[in-house]
């Protein structure tokens, strides 16, 4: 399963009220401290490495002991986090500003018309639109929370629509879990099809696990293997395939659908077990892709295999191969003949190659190595479109097809670049971008004309950030490396080492935290506060060179870099220690377990989110076998070591005065084990002697924060920055009565 820990970031912190003044921080009133938990001594030696793990006993299935623990600690948590003064005036905070506007995310378009998630203020889910034609008034399609029968929150994981625009194929799915049955809804009535297909893994961010036949008459799907009571927890995303549904067949559940493609399909395809089978369309193509990857964000496609759209209807693909593992595949776009993939070989920052899949042509580069980080492209219908970033910075050029000749269309301002739709029966592409300090809108650009409009379709939300600016720093790592840092504060703030600072950071996949607008910023940064981004390394910042010195034996670099950027912020007197925190999750939770396990002084606080904090334990997780690309596996002796150098639990110590600690975990979490974050919680409770607090906070309806309501992030929000702010010593914050 390519399955990151990703997704956390997409609602990172929303810092809404502080004010300048700051105070010690001080313990809340009568309350005891947390309910230790049970400890196992037991110890493994591991290549000649003793590894001790008291807690080993976490990870036990089904363990009663474990939910006990889970739910005394989410209690004791709760309980303390209600003692901090202010919480829920922050929450009223945030929520208001959680509401300033309409997010528009994840457009198609369809037979002339505009279909869209978005999320309008008052609305608890996204929901899916359509739009005959720009400023038209959109019709609702999809209200994820019409199949609670519980009242268990519901995501919309994924949506994928017919070419002709008359079907949707999408999944929803609750709590959290990211498992959805497939449906298909008739967009001109309103109604689902007799369909329900179960076993269908994804949501929008990852990958596409429907691929429309170009006359809509059927679908390919990507599926889980059944997986048995008794098999292994890691063999869950193993063995996947991919199935051949058509609209008219007499089966609701797919039961008689035929593998197309994936484990054991022909013998000349082969499959490994660390290996995901998708497939791929276009509806301007007469062949269908079949990929074999082995992580997220397609940054590692090892094989691609291309057959005919006629064979494959016929139920007799011939499958041949187009490109191997040497490729390092880290995206693709197909139309007619022609296979546009992004590679880094020979080019660090990537090129585009194009593959003439007729066979009568050899491959040739039609975006040649340069300083752009090349990052997404998009097959139009005259010309690929690509996405590219320099220095974090969103650009899109356009490559005409059969001369390749290249033009780049004029950015209306300097931000992060989302996606890029391009119209496969028109001219033209569509992009989203946002900044730091400027909403993110929705672009048009002509090539004809070379004008770049705002389309209109994500209204500018009702806040200014006229008295907001951001900074583009670099801090020095430990080997001289330059680490980019994005400072954001308000105009004229005082750099005098007391201003409350949260540093957030990720650094794994190639995946980059480029510039977001986030509302909920605004009342911490009217007051003094500042956020920092550190673009560490393992992440896309400069591109595959960038990410490859941040994975496997180089991952410490990705810890290094975020303490770097700390330092840094405390070296200019942006901040200081005793009002810094810091915040990693999902795998940047080795990024902030890291740096609070090698540098526990240079943070008064920091927040684990859904974090990878127990990395020699992820391999047997479901999660951790399809993520050995990206960490290595740990059963090897080589990849064990660099593996324990990653793991934040093997490095904390008795004895030493950490900082205060908010680690959060969703019980439903399909990508990082609550197991991990409980570990991690339980280790520092024993360990620490600052004084400071050790929360473990539980979601019992939410998983890794995909899919998780607007309320349930805004309370999050909330109980992370009223902790954040009483040990920063914000005034206002303090159970002491301080003010």
């Amino acid at each position: 399963m390519f399955r990151h820990h990703g997704g956390w970031f997409a609602v990172l912190p929303a810092l809404a009220f502080a004010v300048p003044a700051l105070a010690s921080p001080a313990a809340p009133a009568s309350i005891p401290k947390p309910p230790p938990a049970p400890i196992v001594a037991h110890v493994s030696h591991d290549f000649g490495t003793p590894v001790t793990d008291d807690y080993r006993w976490m990870e036990k299935p089904g363990s009663k002991r474990f939910a006990t623990f889970m739910k005394t600690q989410n209690a004791y948590t709760r309980k303390v986090l209600a003692a901090i003064p202010g919480k829920q005036a922050l929450y009223e905070e945030i929520k208001r500003d959680a509401n300033v506007g309409t997010s528009v995310f994840w457009v198609t378009r369809a037979d002339g018309r505009i279909f869209y998630m978005g999320v309008a203020p008052g609305q608890n889910t996204a929901h899916l639109f359509v739009l005959d034609r720009i400023g038209g008034t959109p019709r609702l399609l999809i209200d994820p929370m019409r199949f609670s029968t519980n009242h268990i929150p519901q995501a919309l994981n994924y949506y994928f629509v017919s070419p002709n625009g008359k079907y949707i194929a999408f999944g929803v799915s609750g709590g959290g879990s990211e498992q959805a049955k497939l449906r298909v809804l008739d967009v001109a009535t309103g109604k689902l099809l007799p369909i329900g297909i179960t076993r269908i893994d994804g949501d929008n961010t990852d990958f596409p696990p429907i691929a429309w036949l170009p006359d809509s008459k059927g679908f390919i799907y990507y599926r889980l293997h059944k997986f048995g009571p008794h098999a292994p927890v890691t063999d869950f995303y193993q063995k996947s395939r991919d199935y051949l549904h058509m609209l008219d067949a007499s089966d609701a559940d797919g039961a008689t659908d035929k593998p197309v493609f994936g484990w054991k399909i022909a013998s000349g395809v082969p499959m490994t077990l660390s290996q995901d089978a998708l497939v791929a369309t276009s509806p301007n193509s007469p062949y269908v892709l079949g990929l074999f990857t082995e992580n997220e964000e397609l940054q590692t496609i090892d094989d691609v295999y291309a057959t005919k759209l006629t064979d494959l209807e016929a139920g007799k693909p011939v499958w041949r191969k187009i490109a191997g593992r040497s490729v390092q595949m880290a995206g693709f776009a197909l139309h007619g003949d022609r296979l546009d993939v992004i590679t880094p070989n020979g080019a660090p920052r990537f090129k585009v190659v194009s593959y003439d899949l007729s066979g009568t042509s050899a491959p040739k580069t039609v975006v040649p190595p340069g300083r752009d980080v090349i990052i997404s492209l998009a097959a139009g219908q005259h010309a690929l479109y690509v996405g590219a970033m320099r220095d974090g910075m969103g650009r899109v050029k356009r490559v005409a097809y059969g001369s390749d000749a290249m033009t780049e269309a004029a950015m209306p301002f300097q931000g992060g670049l989302g996606q890029i739709l391009a119209d496969p029966n028109g001219s033209g592409v569509w992009f989203r971008l946002a900044g730091w300090t400027t909403p993110s809108a929705w672009y048009n650009y002509a090539p004809q004309s070379g004008a770049v409009t705002n389309t209109g379709l994500e209204p500018p939300p009702k806040v200014s950030f006229a008295g907001i600016e951001s900074k583009e720093v670099k801090a020095v790592s430990w080997d001289g490396t330059m680490i980019p840092v994005s400072i954001i504060m308000k105009k004229g703030t005082r750099l005098d080492g007391r201003n409350p600072t949260l540093l957030i950071g990720y650094g794994s996949y190639g995946i980059t935290l480029t510039p977001f607008f986030a509302p909920t910023f605004l009342p911490w940064l009217d007051h003094g506060g500042i956020i920092a981004v550190a673009h560490v390394r393992g992440g896309g910042w400069y591109g595959d060179a960038w990410h490859k010195a941040g994975m496997k034996a180089t991952k410490i670099n990705t810890v290094f870099d975020f303490i770097a950027a700390a330092q840094y912020l405390v070296d200019q007197h942006y901040t200081s220690s005793a009002h810094l925190a810091g915040e990693g999750g999902s795998a940047g939770g080795i990024t902030i377990g890291g740096a609070v396990a090698w540098r526990p002084d240079l943070f008064a606080a920091a927040i684990d989110s859904h974090g990878d904090t127990n990395a020699l334990r992820m391999q047997f997780s479901p999660n951790g076998p399809p993520n050995e690309i990206e960490f290595g596996n740990v059963l090897k002796r080589k990849d064990f070591h660099w593996i324990y150098a990653m793991d934040a639990m093997a490095h904390i110590r008795n004895g030493v005065k950490y900082p205060a600690i908010l680690a959060i975990t969703g019980a439903n979490d399909p990508r990082v084990e609550p197991w991990e974050v409980g570990k991690f919680a339980a280790r520092l409770q024993a360990a620490s002697v600052s004084g400071r607090p050790v929360l473990l906070r539980v979601s019992y309806q939410s998983g890794h924060g995909i899919g998780s309501t607007k309320d349930q992030e805004v309370r999050s929000l909330a109980d992370q920055d009223a902790f954040l702010f009483w040990q920063l010593g914000v005034k206002g914050f303090q159970p002491d009565g301080s003010k």
